[in-house]
């Protein structure tokens, strides 16, 4: 469920994620309002227990007090954007669904009785490779990850997996009662292992570097789940141990009812800009498929991988400037510490967005038109920087001559070329990544003096508008950096499925 009651929260964690998902649900009711310009009007003195009770927050009235004691100031807002949810149901067309566990546990019923084709995702992150084979008619069954920030965005973005479904822990903890989770046949496992050690340079030293035995623990859920299909996902820096790989995944004996299944495996590097993703991403990509189904479909990693190649020829190549059309304009805050403050200046967590489509934001929507705005919010940029960012053009990066005299990095500029970079509007973006949380100046906005906000970010990497990415401003650039493009994700999926049908 999103909501945990609140006399059942156990620590600090838990607790901050509760007032977040209170204030997210108040500022859906208040852009709704402004959506549909009408007053936000409601009793806010008189609760509705049974409500308060279908969302989660209590488990009956006596524990109100405590409710009201944590939210303090924030107690009334709730009480009036609840009793106005409840009066506008019907206009709001599920807006709040999310955040009711009473309406997750129905869209949770409807999707255990759809006998769509199941996938397991470890390494889950935020979600993005589980979105893309989502839009593609698979359904998540399991999914694991060790960020708690990552299974907050996870768990209100795919509210058809019940909680207990969703594992935030160490993999090394669940590999060896995996069985606890899930105890169905699974068609494919995904995921993508943490991957930092991967850039050094001596093979076997980089397979048994520590940062990397998660991989090994990635091979050991493959074994135990026995899928049909399996998708890995990692840097171009894992392919000086890719043959090793897929030594790993090729040894596998798995004995199951009299039966012992092996697999056949092939990796390829694969650009998400040739999924119609507006962006460069190149990414190292395992398929592993399971001997019993490569005789019964007559199917082969490498015949998979040649027909994503043919899909990939007919799809439409995107720029950056796609993604950042048909959303509002912003300046950067120029005061510390005012990343996380609302404004209608440098932006806000939830807006209403006044903006149309064009055919990329089609694409990543699924063709829906999405109301509201999330994660626009400009970042912070120190005075220095602000005139570097402005000094710019399209193309220069931490050497160029107009910010040589202000350079922070000068003398180290060898090391530092790409600290600073203003992306072309005319071209796929270049890589996100999950160094954004640190800064965001090897990302600067091609026309306004400032770096991509999350959402910018989000839609280069083809998440959808109204995909909320949860927690400190900070953390989700982090979400949206380490994200494998769901529509990357989509195009391998729809292949597959081919094979499952």
């Amino acid at each position: 469920m999103i909501f945990t009651p609140v006399t059942k929260l156990k620590d600090k964690t838990e607790r901050s994620f509760f007032v977040e998902q209170v204030n997210v649900y108040i500022r859906l009711v208040e852009v709704y309002c402004e959506k549909q310009g009408i007053e936000f009007a409601a009793d806010d003195k008189c609760c509705n227990i049974g409500e308060f009770v279908n969302i989660g927050v209590i488990t009956d009235e006596s524990e109100l007090i405590e409710l009201k004691k944590m939210l303090g100031d924030k107690y009334g807002e709730f009480v009036k954007a609840v009793n106005f949810a409840v009066e506008h149901e019907k206009d709001m067309n599920g807006l709040l669904d999310k955040l009711s566990n009473s309406k997750r546990r129905e869209i949770q019923r409807k999707a255990s009785e759809n006998h769509q084709l199941t996938l397991v995702d470890f390494f889950c992150g935020a979600g993005g490779l589980s979105l893309g084979f989502l839009q593609s008619g698979f359904n998540v069954k399991l999914a694991n990850d060790i960020e708690d920030v990552c299974i907050q965005t996870y768990k209100y973005n795919h509210p058809e997996l019940p909680s207990e479904k969703l594992i935030q822990g160490d993999i090394k903890q669940i590999v060896d009662h995996i069985e606890d989770y899930i105890d169905e046949d699974i068609d494919i496992v995904v995921g993508g292992p943490p991957c930092q050690g991967f850039s050094e340079a001596n093979r076997q030293r980089v397979i048994d570097d520590p940062r990397n035995k998660l991989y090994k623990y990635f091979v050991q859920v493959v074994e135990k789940i026995c899928p049909k299909f399996v998708v890995m996902e990692n840097v171009k820096g894992m392919l000086k141990v890719a043959d090793q790989v897929v030594e790993d995944y090729e040894s596998l004996r798995i004995e199951r009812k009299g039966k012992v299944y092996s697999y056949k495996v092939k990796y390829q590097i694969i650009n998400s800009e040739n999924f119609s993703v507006a962006q460069s991403r190149e990414r190292l990509i395992y398929i592993a498929v399971r001997n019993d189904v490569m005789d019964e479909k007559n199917v082969t990693p490498e015949k998979i991988f040649e027909q994503i190649t043919r899909n990939c020829n007919n799809h439409r190549t995107f720029i950056l400037q796609d993604a950042l059309d048909e959303i509002k304009p912003l300046d950067a805050p120029r005061i510390k510490n005012m990343n996380e403050v609302d404004s209608e200046i440098t932006g806000k967590k939830i807006d209403v967005n006044l903006y149309t489509n064009n055919d990329y934001l089609s694409l990543i929507n699924m063709g829906r038109k999405i109301p509201f705005t999330y994660n626009h919010k400009a970042r912070y940029v120190s005075d220095v920087n602000y005139e570097i960012y402005r000094r710019l053009n399209p193309g220069d990066d931490a050497t160029d001559e107009k910010i040589a005299d202000i350079m922070p990095y000068a003398h180290r500029n060898h090391c530092f070329k790409d600290k600073y970079y203003k992306l072309h509007a005319d071209r796929p973006c270049r890589t996100i990544t999950a160094h954004l949380r640190m800064d965001c100046h090897s990302h600067i906005h091609p026309s306004q003096i400032r770096a991509l906000t999350p959402r910018e970010a989000a839609r280069v990497q083809s998440f959808p508008d109204d995909y909320l990415f949860w927690g400190a401003y900070l953390k989700t650039y982090m979400q949206v950096g380490n994200a494998v493009p769901p529509m990357m994700a989509r195009g391998i999926a729809e292949v597959i499925r081919m094979y499952l049908e």
